[in-house]
């Protein structure tokens, strides 16, 4: 399993995103600032740039991106909305959207180490494509930890609106598929696949 081990503040600055998107509220880097600015870029970098970042944002390497690409393409709807649909779907980004990690890289190791139940089957496959109706749980011995147990108290992690989520219980529901609307991150998912219809 391939893990991206790149420096977060510095692909931050280079996608023009914030930290706070992937987690990181206080990482700054002013290193070299404006240093990777051209003045002109082409069409082929530009989307080039979009398929990086969301890549990048969702801690996919470029086989498994494509392949949720075909997926996509061979769904009823606009293909765009439909990959991005089928990204915020994996176990790894619903188990961030709750709260029950506080980055995605976070969130995959947790799903790795066996923490979550899925509708109360182990799943330790951050991929995994979550369904509407499907319960997400922790371990019972998992939430007994101090990083789970501080969750109870209130966590300040606002959930999306196709997913509910239970502190006391430590549990979360998918209420709904989520729509583009829900998914909060800036980027042009056209060039995507303009990129990879050429």
């Amino acid at each position: 399993m391939a893990v991206n081990k790149d420096p977060i503040a510095k692909k931050c600055r280079a996608f023009d995103i914030s930290p706070a998107v992937m987690g990181y509220g206080n990482k700054k880097s002013n290193r070299n600032p404006g240093g990777n600015r051209r003045k002109k870029v082409s069409e082929y970098g530009a989307q080039l740039k979009e398929k990086q970042k969301v890549k990048f944002v969702y801690g996919v390497q470029e086989k498994q991106f494509h392949k949720y690409f075909l997926k996509a393409a061979n769904m009823k709807g606009i293909t765009g909305d439909n990959m991005m649909t089928l990204l915020e779907l994996r176990l790894d980004n619903v188990v961030y959207r709750l709260g029950l990690a506080k980055t995605r890289r976070m969130a995959r190791q947790i799903v790795g180490h066996g923490h979550i139940r899925v509708n109360g089957n182990k799943v330790d496959i951050p991929s995994y494509e979550v369904k509407v109706g499907d319960v997400i749980t922790l371990r019972q011995r998992s939430a007994e930890m101090d990083m789970f147990k501080v969750l109870r108290e209130g966590t300040a992690v606002v959930t999306p609106k196709w997913l509910t989520f239970d502190a006391q219980n430590l549990t979360g529901t998918v209420a709904a598929m989520p729509g583009r609307d829900d998914i909060d991150l800036q980027v042009q998912e056209n060039m995507i696949v303009e990129f990879y219809s050429r």
